[in-house]
């Protein structure tokens, strides 16, 4: 055996060595997170699958123009209104041949070092028929577009940048207003919504978190280390996801990074809370903080893990996705969930050890004293006044009462799911707030056909053409369809079609325009119509082009949310069963936590449609908010039910009930409280997407913390009784006290 000071200098090595690992992965990870901006990819097209429509026709549509590229458009008018002068169209004109010569700020000797460098065709003038605006039409050569330039910066948000500043610069005194638009300025008016993931969001999480963390242990050392754990967590989860997405092992995109800081953020403080809760409960029945941090951790571990298991295992069920987008962002989530989990159950003890004998005043000035005899059984120490206990015997008194009109309350919110619009957006509706590319979109709209920047591409067979274009003309909304020539497959928009029919492999490509825009919902239900119309008159055309794109992104949407949620419920159910031994609770505890995701859905769709406004949702909105919500929602179910298991064996279920509410209560509100601030932070980035998730999980995990476990499932158990551990028969035989325990601690 080895001598009491010998096992101190091991333990006191092994917590130093666990420091040192930590320590290590924070400078590492640190940078790493810094650079995740750079290995994103936010092209909706690189997230379909090999056999969607759309990919089938970009495959093959490649062979019929020079280059692929990425269209831009500037959009002018007069600032006073009525038809452009002559003298403004000499301006934009001699503007549209100084485009080329403009510089490319931050690039380096190998990148281009003019917006001439990385165009595929000069920029080309087109005034509108009404006379009142002019166009401007280039197109960035799309190889280029992703390639980092020698300041880390992507071209395409550099080169937009430039050319509004130079627009601004040479055209503001010609009378005329400019907006720098379509595809180019949607993507650089995202780069600029997301830049706010790497700093902004994470900051106003840290202090959020910070702030109640404060109220809730009122010390001035505790917040601080549990803040330090999820940011060192974050760090290992931004240095194992940034070299998996740099390898292209997986896509990471603006939003799977915005939502994996919020989930480390938020899952790191959860689990930290139940382990700092139990370490403080054990400091009062022993004397020497690293024996409380033994029993606190062992007494943790388990529904640490089972609730870091179920959101794990939850969000790799999107590994089943179509989209790549959705596939990734699983593994990107699982990631973050493991490294909150590791920091909990490693850093955290650590540095709250780290003081030796003297660790007990990282709780100061509220120090947790000894008060019980070291030998005493964690099942008999439970508060028997306060808050939480008035709320458990409450519910004991009245349990069929408070579950059944619980129930009721959250069946009526779910009642209007159905009235949520999640069949997609158009891409101006993506954005909370006024930029440029949005607006610009507007103005273009009012005077050009919006489909011509974007057309529709129809890959056909030959001996169908007459038949196809015959068919595509027919439809509403199609403003015309031609046959790519010789001398139209140039790549640049608008591009006058003349020459011999270009036939390639038997095939010919019909580019088809549309009266809106391929970025807008109505453009993406006008493609939907002609490929309906196509299909009837050639089975073998396909129907590609960025509206395409957008079609089948959510129809894969919706798809994934009919396949995935199933799936989800499976796994979660099967882990709950394992964890509590018992199908029957599990069966409740999952029905709960679906009715409690209902009526989120259900709040959310009356607070978008009647108070936000909001156009609409993108398919996967339901699905993410499934994802988290119903994982995250078991996760306090999972506290609360683990420690009435504990409690029942020693006392039976229904008071086991009473004491595992009272002595969790306190901090599973206060974890829900903490998980509710950080994606609530989510609602910073001006994206509606994020914004919708914001408010569904936020407002969700609430409901679940406070209605949920506090009132729905306590009382549906306490009004089952024994049975519900069903086909165990964990309390059989269990006294049924009167009256709980008097012996006291502070929890």
């Amino acid at each position: 055996m080895l001598s009491k000071r010998t096992s101190g200098v091991l333990r006191g090595l092994a917590i130093l060595a666990v420091l040192g690992i930590w320590l290590g992965i924070g400078a590492v990870g640190g940078q790493a997170q810094g650079k995740l901006s750079s290995v994103q990819t936010n092209d909706a097209a690189a997230s379909l699958p090999s056999s969607a429509e759309s990919t089938k026709a970009a495959e093959l549509s490649a062979a019929f123009v020079t280059s692929e590229s990425l269209p831009g458009l500037v959009v002018i008018t007069s600032a006073s209104g009525g038809a452009l002068t002559p003298q403004q169209l000499t301006a934009v004109t001699d503007f549209a041949g100084s485009v080329a010569a403009i510089g490319v700020p931050g690039a380096g000797p190998q990148d281009p070092q003019t917006i001439g460098d990385a165009l595929t065709a000069p920029p080309v003038v087109v005034p509108s028929k009404d006379g009142e605006a002019a166009l401007i039409t280039f197109s960035l050569d799309a190889a280029l577009t992703d390639t980092p330039l020698a300041d880390g910066e992507s071209l395409t948000p550099t080169v937009v940048t430039a050319l509004r500043e130079a627009l601004a610069a040479e055209l503001a005194d010609s009378g005329l207003t400019m907006w720098l638009t379509g595809p180019a300025g949607f993507v650089a008016d995202l780069v600029v919504a997301f830049g706010g993931i790497d700093t902004v969001l994470l900051l106003v999480a840290l202090v959020a978190v910070l702030l109640i963390l404060g109220v809730v242990y009122r010390s001035p050392i505790l917040p601080f280390v549990v803040i330090l754990t999820a940011v060192f967590a974050l760090c290992l989860a931004g240095l194992v996801v940034y070299h998996l997405a740099d390898a292209g092992t997986l896509v990471l995109n603006g939003q799977a990074q915005g939502i994996l800081s919020i989930l480390v953020v938020g899952a790191s403080v959860d689990y930290s809370l139940f382990v700092v809760a139990r370490y403080r409960e054990e400091l009062g029945r022993v004397a020497h903080p690293v024996q409380a941090m033994r029993v606190a951790l062992r007494a943790s571990f388990e529904p640490v893990l089972a609730s870091a298991g179920t959101v794990t295992a939850g969000l790799l069920c999107l590994l089943l996705s179509d989209l790549a987008s959705n596939r990734s962002l699983g593994p990107v989530a699982a990631i973050g969930i493991v490294s909150a989990f590791l920091g909990a159950m490693t850093l955290l003890p650590a540095m709250l050890l780290v003081g030796g004998r003297r660790s007990r005043g990282a709780f100061w000035p509220r120090v947790p004293h000894l008060v019980m005899a070291e030998e005493a059984t964690s099942a008999a120490v439970v508060p028997t006044t306060g808050l939480w206990a008035r709320i458990a015997h409450f519910v004991a008194r009245h349990d069929r009462r408070v579950w059944v009109i619980t129930a009721l309350a959250l069946a009526a919110c779910a009642a209007f799911v159905p009235t949520l619009n999640a069949s997609g957006t158009s891409e101006s509706a993506i954005f909370l707030t006024q930029v440029d590319s949005v607006d610009g979109e507007k103005v273009l709209a009012e005077h050009f056909d919006g489909g011509n920047v974007q057309p529709a591409t129809v890959i056909a067979p030959e001996v169908d053409l007459d038949a196809v274009l015959a068919s595509a003309t027919g439809v509403d909304g199609v403003v015309s369809a031609a046959a790519v020539t010789a001398d139209s497959g140039t790549g640049q928009p608008g591009a006058p079609a003349q020459g011999p029919l270009t036939v390639i492999d038997g095939l010919v490509r019909i580019d088809v325009t549309t009266a809106a825009a391929a970025d807008t919902q109505e453009g993406v239900e006008t493609v939907a119509a002609l490929r309906e119309a196509v299909h009837a008159v050639s089975a073998d055309a396909l129907v590609g082009g960025a509206a395409a794109e957008r079609l089948d992104t959510q129809q894969a949407g919706t798809r994934d949310l009919q396949v995935i949620v199933p799936v989800v419920l499976a796994v979660i159910l099967v882990i709950l069963m394992l964890l509590l031994r018992s199908v029957l609770s599990a069966v409740l505890l999952m029905a709960a936590n679906v009715l409690s995701f209902g009526a989120a859905l259900g709040v959310a769709a009356i607070v978008f449609n009647h108070v936000f406004g909001f156009p609409g949702a993108d398919p996967t909105v339901p699905l993410y908010a499934f994802c988290f919500l119903v994982a995250l929602g078991v996760d306090y179910t999972i506290f609360l039910m683990t420690r009435v298991r504990e409690e029942t064996i020693t006392h039976g279920t229904r008071e086991g009930v009473v004491r595992g509410l009272t002595v969790t209560g306190s901090v599973i509100t206060s974890a829900g409280v903490v998980l509710a601030a950080t994606f609530a932070a989510l609602g910073i980035i001006p994206l509606i997407f994020l914004a919708q998730i914001a408010f569904i999980v936020a407002f969700g995990v609430l409901l679940d913390t406070i209605v949920v476990r506090t009132l729905l499932v306590p009382a549906l158990v306490h009004d089952i009784g024994g049975a519900v551990w069903w086909p165990s028969s964990l309390d059989r035989g269990a006294p049924e006290p009167t009256a709980i325990a008097t012996d006291t601690v502070v929890v």
